[in-house]
């Protein structure tokens, strides 16, 4: 069952290179890390060996999809107004031979604060690549942060807001004394 996405949202997938490096460690023997973000999905089979090096190898770990939501500017914004744009990549282990999979990838800062919360997920930003940043630039010039306007607050009732219970009313002490 497909999702159904408003139709200001947009969506482009891209291709995550990771990068598994050996570790000198009695806890750990390997540790993953995202690497980089290809424009567009290579026809590559996911998990595909791209390089090797002594301790080190670089894959394919699959496609993502970068999905941009209107009421998400703002944050693509302060993204693009950073020193150096990222994309996040989110990793997640795992209880299999490779260890980690692809969860998806973010240009939303917050997003990518989200899934660190977790605590177990991997969350690294990778260089956003030039024609990302340009479709995410677009698009934020497109559909500008909403501004904020703060509500005015209208003055309260104060009959609005009192009111008599029953045992108010039965109680002999709470009772006006009638005229004599």
């Amino acid at each position: 069952m497909s999702e159904v996405k408003p139709p200001e949202t947009e969506i482009r997938r891209v291709g995550v290179i990771v990068e598994r490096r050996a570790l000198d460690n009695p806890w750990i023997d390997h540790s993953w890390r995202p690497v980089q973000v290809l424009p567009g999905a290579p026809a590559s089979a996911p998990w595909t060996k791209l390089a090797e090096g002594p301790g080190w190898q670089r894959l394919y770990a699959g496609p993502a999809e970068l999905t941009l939501y209107r009421h998400e500017t703002e944050s693509y914004q302060y993204n693009l107004d950073s020193r150096e744009p990222g994309v996040w990549v989110f990793l997640r282990r795992v209880q299999d031979e490779r260890g980690v999979e692809l969860l998806g990838a973010s240009c939303d800062p917050g997003e990518a604060h989200a899934h660190s919360d977790t605590g177990d997920d991997i969350v690294d930003a990778v260089p956003m690549p030039a024609p990302i940043l340009a479709w995410v630039s677009d698009y934020v010039r497109r559909h500008p942060p909403a501004a904020f306007h703060k509500r005015a607050r209208t003055k309260p009732d104060a009959d609005a807001l009192a009111r008599k219970t029953r045992l108010y009313e039965s109680d002999p002490l709470r009772q006006v004394p009638e005229d004599e």
